[in-house]
């Protein structure tokens, strides 16, 4: 029933707006009633939360499975698995994406943002520390500039009129800027 509700939270908010969704209609939508839809989430804002939550989840653990996934591999295999893997999780359904954005300030999205950036950050630094070339700029600071330039390029990517569009050029041209980065970062550059 939970996971129903959220796709249907995510349906009805793509549909009529953040301003029009109503507990009644995602009840509908998801085909509950609305007193099992209470059960779960008291509120409509519960509900966004909810739906945000399980969408930063999910990125968050792209980010760090692609960490583990890439632990041993030199900092350029590195870098663009976790561009490639941010911006797939971040791009796996746009609209979706694009309509969480917007609510996010509604229900706490800074807290759950942050959230998640703290667990990913762990991620990227411990895989980070494990790379064929050594690092010879703290991976900490190597993980949170990696960090800011993806989200910048994803928001950016998902306040452009044709996300989809825009895709694959933001995507290769991100993974050369970072691969840049941490070859600069390295003890191979000199």
């Amino acid at each position: 029933s939970v996971e129903a509700i959220l796709k249907a939270t995510i349906q009805v908010l793509l549909k009529v707006g953040k301003e029009r969704l109503t507990t009644t209609r995602v009840a509908a939508r998801a085909g509950v009633s609305v007193g099992t839809l209470y059960q779960y989430f008291p509120n409509k804002s519960a509900l966004l939360r909810a739906a945000l939550q399980r969408h930063m989840d999910e990125i968050g653990e792209a980010l760090q499975t692609v960490c583990r996934e890439q632990s041993g591999s030199s900092l350029e295999q590195m870098g663009t698995a976790l561009v490639t893997s941010f911006l797939d999780a971040k791009m796996k359904e746009p609209k979706a994406s694009v309509a969480l954005y917007s609510v996010s300030s509604d229900v706490d999205g800074a807290r759950i943002s942050r959230e998640m950036s703290l667990k990913a950050n762990r991620a990227i630094v411990a895989m980070l520390a494990t790379a064929k070339d050594e690092l010879t700029t703290a991976p900490e600071l190597v993980a949170s500039m990696l960090q800011a330039t993806m989200a910048g390029v994803s928001r950016r990517l998902l306040e452009s009129t044709s996300p989809e569009t825009h895709y694959e050029k933001l995507r290769d041209e991100l993974v050369f800027l970072v691969c840049v980065y941490l070859r600069a970062c390295s003890k191979g550059s000199a």
